[in-house]
């Protein structure tokens, strides 16, 4: 006999509809041929589906029975396969019938007593199942509140095989998962730090209300112990709160590589990822031979920190500077390539030489000028010019560590930060740019006109420091992020003199 059962499979980040076909043939040699360009995973699948069937109270048939993972041109993997197996041998035998099954889908991995264990990628594949207008989602009880944060679909959880059969045969009704999603997106949409907990360092609060304000990357200089991390931590807390799409967007990330804490449903805060510095290419950017997200994807419509950047491989890094300037990062095999996003928010920190005192008024530094200068060309000029501001963190004084001076929260950062995108949105509306960071040279020309004196202090320092072209258009999209800020319409002189001020590592210091 031959069934067909529906089930959902993921791919990179987007889920596509599998076809699981049952058929049973009439002989005494009995074997299971799973088909359909299975991994190793599918292919151990079968010898679990035979001990959950059996224990479940069903008969395991013992004849030759070949099972079709439709389509064929497509790798699979994992064992999310596993009940929709069941399921479609059961049918095959008729020990059950379901008469609706067509209009279900279905996924889970299966123990060897018949109970579910959850998936990765639920949400993927929620979305859609809405696409292709499957009116009931099967899935393990754990993933319910995941994929029933997508509307237009009955989520049916399930806990054990037994259960799957008495829903989808009428024995027991299918009772589909309801969540709050606004409700939901409100309670876990807060921060557990503040920028009101920071001491000190007001000059590099400031440059980071401005990084968030354009989404410009930054780079903070400063010796050991001086807040460089603290204030990188707390950046997400000053971004603008993420939609509802964004929101479905990185959770989708999450799912697919099984970082999502149990019970989480969706992520509402800005992602903060910060690498160590031993993290291999394929770790950052993603890979395998199943490609999965990197720390960039993880850090999509969020912040990626990487702290001790020439502590990096230099091989490593380098590869950032494609998903800057585009947004997505594609990994491509032989057979088949993938394409990610990867629009983030990049911070770094430095010490400024090896032994990280080199700036700091309070202890000697006793690296050489040959070793300060070759541990700063350690991170590349290209790499460098994608970089917007670059600031000084020094160390924070006693007397501002102890002051009662109440600093400002992130919440009133995050005022000023929404009120300059709002301006961005509107200046850029139906352009690709959506933001100041991301303008092309067109809308640069376009957007950031200069008084005389302005440009005449740009000239001085364009000829003082010897900047490249890319160093010109970044100090331009800086000062019109400041501008916004300021909600000026024109660039001013004093915008284009903090612009300036936040290209630390173009002066002769650090040369």
């Amino acid at each position: 006999m031959l069934a067909k059962v529906r089930s959902v499979a993921v791919f990179g980040i987007d889920a596509y509809l599998l076809d699981i076909e049952v058929y049973i043939a009439t002989g005494d040699m009995p074997y299971i041929a799973i088909v359909g360009l299975p991994d190793a995973a599918v292919k151990e699948s079968r010898d679990r589906v035979k001990a959950a069937v059996n224990n479940s109270g069903y008969r395991f048939p013992y004849k030759p029975m070949t099972i079709n993972l439709a389509p064929a041109d497509r790798k699979k993997e994992g064992p999310v396969f596993e009940l929709p197996i069941a399921v479609g041998i059961l049918i095959a035998t008729g020990q059950i019938e379901a008469p609706d099954i067509q209009e279900c889908a279905i996924v889970g991995e299966l123990s060897l007593d018949g109970r579910l264990r959850p998936v990765r990628g639920c949400l993927s594949m929620a979305l859609k199942c809405k696409d292709l207008g499957i009116k009931k989602f099967l899935v393990p009880s754990e993933n319910a509140s995941e994929a029933a944060i997508v509307d237009g679909i009955d989520v049916i959880p399930i806990t054990t095989l037994e259960d799957t059969v008495s829903i989808l045969s009428g024995a027991a009704p299918a009772v589909s998962h309801k969540i709050n999603r606004d409700e939901l997106f409100r309670e876990s949409s807060g921060y557990d730090v503040d920028y009101a907990d920071v001491k000190g360092q007001e000059h590099a609060k400031r440059a980071l209300t401005v990084a968030v304000a354009g989404n410009h990357n930054i780079i903070m200089v400063g010796p050991p112990g001086s807040g460089k991390t603290m204030l990188a931590q707390r950046i997400p807390t000053i971004m603008p709160p993420l939609t509802l799409e964004e929101a479905l967007e990185t959770t989708r990330i999450y799912s697919v590589v099984g970082l999502l804490a149990p019970g989480q449903s969706l992520i509402a805060t800005r992602p903060f990822r910060a690498p160590h510095h031993t993290i291999s290419t394929a770790g950052l950017i993603g890979g395998g031979s199943f490609p999965r997200p990197g720390e960039i994807s993880l850090s999509h419509n969020g912040v990626l920190f990487l702290d001790e950047l020439p502590e990096f491989e230099r091989k490593t890094i380098e590869v950032l500077r494609q998903p800057l300037e585009t947004g997505y990062v594609t990994i491509s095999r032989a057979v088949h390539s993938v394409t990610y996003p990867a629009r983030f928010m990049m911070a770094v920190s430095i010490n400024p030489c090896p032994c990280g005192y080199f700036t700091d008024t309070a202890r000697e530094c006793h690296c050489t000028p040959h070793q300060i200068q070759s541990y700063m060309s350690k991170i590349s000029g290209p790499l460098l010019d994608r970089i917007d501001i670059q600031i000084e963190a020094p160390s924070v004084r006693y007397k501002e560590l102890v002051s009662d001076r109440e600093a400002l929260s992130s919440a009133d950062i995050r005022k000023k930060v929404s009120v300059a995108r709002s301006l961005q949105k509107e200046r850029f509306k139906d352009q690709p740019a959506m933001i100041n960071a991301h303008m092309s040279s067109k809308q640069v020309k376009e957007y950031c006109k200069l008084d005389k004196a302005a440009e005449a202090l740009l000239f001085r320092a364009m000829t003082e420091w010897g900047l490249s072209a890319r160093g010109h258009s970044k100090i331009l999209k800086v000062a019109r992020t400041i501008a916004d800020l300021d909600e000026d319409e024109v660039i001013k002189t004093e915008h284009i003199s903090e612009a300036i001020q936040y290209r630390s590592l173009d002066r002769s210091l650090w040369k």
